[in-house]
This record gives structure tokens, sequence and C-alpha cells, in this order.
């Protein structure tokens, strides 16, 4: 029989976290047992031998803070970046839909088109409707992660509006100084994608390292 210990996790918002600490946990030598719970943030640990020190370094390593303290940040964490790029890959896809979506109708549609709408009211429709489709998509991948659709909007609405914005704003800026006005063409898309993912990339891996913030 073990040792056991209980330790208060900040920052954990889902199952998809919970078993992000257990899986750290349960990999330390010694560690017998480890249960997370998201709801009341603590975790649960049997283990043989193995210092809380350990333990709450381990914790931190993944995102998660104990008595609000996370662990010291930095720029070099390769786990950190995947997970970042992972997730600004979800939002860039959920963005374009609504964004190219809005630029390729009035692009298309003569009736749009003859609307008259100057080239800064379609993109800022188009940021708006990026924005909200990749809200929508966030929640549609959360829903059996999160147990229900309702917990699913909360968590996505909660991602970072920060983050969207730059995203949008950046595609669309790129569009408009490369093409002078709202318009796609195939080879300005992956442009758009490019520059899309990398401008608010480094402000999620800041957001993920240092406050555990973003799931999927």
């Amino acid at each position: 029989m073990g040792q056991v210990i209980s330790i208060n996790i900040g920052g954990l918002t889902c199952d998809g976290c919970s078993g992000k600490v257990k899986k750290t946990m349960e990999n330390i030598s010694g560690v017998i047992s480890a249960e997370v719970s998201h709801e009341s943030g603590v975790a649960v640990i049997e283990h043989e031998g193995v210092s809380k020190e350990v333990l709450i370094s381990s914790i931190k390593s993944t995102g998660y803070t104990i008595d609000g303290k996370g662990e010291d940040f930095h720029w070099r964490d390769g786990s950190v970046w995947k997970q970042s790029a992972h997730n600004t890959k979800w939002c860039l896809v959920g963005c374009s839909i609504g964004d190219f979506g809005t630029i390729a109708a009035f692009q298309s549609i003569p009736y749009l088109d003859a609307l008259g709408w100057s080239a800064m009211s379609i993109m800022l429709l188009a940021m708006f409707n990026g924005i909200m489709t990749s809200i929508a998509l966030e929640t549609f991948i959360l829903i059996k992660q999160m147990g229900g659709i309702r917990e699913a909007f909360r968590v996505a609405i909660g991602m970072s509006l920060i983050s969207m914005i730059a995203m949008e704003a950046s595609m669309n800026a790129t569009d408009l100084l490369i093409m002078g006005e709202p318009t796609l063409t195939w080879w300005i898309i992956p442009i758009m994608l490019f520059v899309g993912f990398i401008t608010p990339w480094p402000y999620n891996y800041w957001r993920l390292k240092k406050y555990g913030v973003a799931c999927h």
C-alpha cells in the first residue's frame, strides 16, 4: 500500500485537462495511480516514495498551476508549441470558413456586389463571420469531450478572442495589401492561411504555457 497525497490544481477546465495531468502523473516512476477531477480541481495520487516537489513540478510542466503558481515561463517547450499549433490550426479552419465564404459571396453573387459595400465593410463582416464559425466549430469539436453542447459552447466562447481577432485581421490585411480589395484567387489563399496561422501562434503558446488555457 503506497502513500496517498491530494494536490489542488488550477486551470483544469475539462476531461481533457484531467486526462493530461493523470497521464503525466502515472508516467512518473513510483506513482501507482492518479485520479484527477477538473470539477473539484483536485488530484489524488497514490505513490511509493515520490516527493511532493516532483509531483508539483510535473503538474506545472503540463501548463497548470499549484497555489496560483505555474512553471517559470519559457519559449523552449516543444510539446506546448505542438499543442498550441494544433489549437491554432482548428481556430484557423473555423475562421477561414466564415471569412473566405463571406469574401467569395461578395465576389461571386451579383446582388451582394451591387450593394456597393466598401472594402472595409466587407472585411469587417468577413472577420465577424469568421469568428462566429470558429466558435461554432470549437463547440462541435468539444461536445463529446465536455459532455454536452452547453458546456462545450461555454468553453468555446471562452477561447482566446484576441487570438481570433489577430488571425482574422492579419488574413484580411494581407488580402487587402496584395490584392487591393477583398478578393480571393487560388494563389492568395495559401498566403492568407500562412499569415493567419503564424500571427497568433506565439500568443497561443504563451497563453497555454503560462495559464494552461486552451483545450482540444
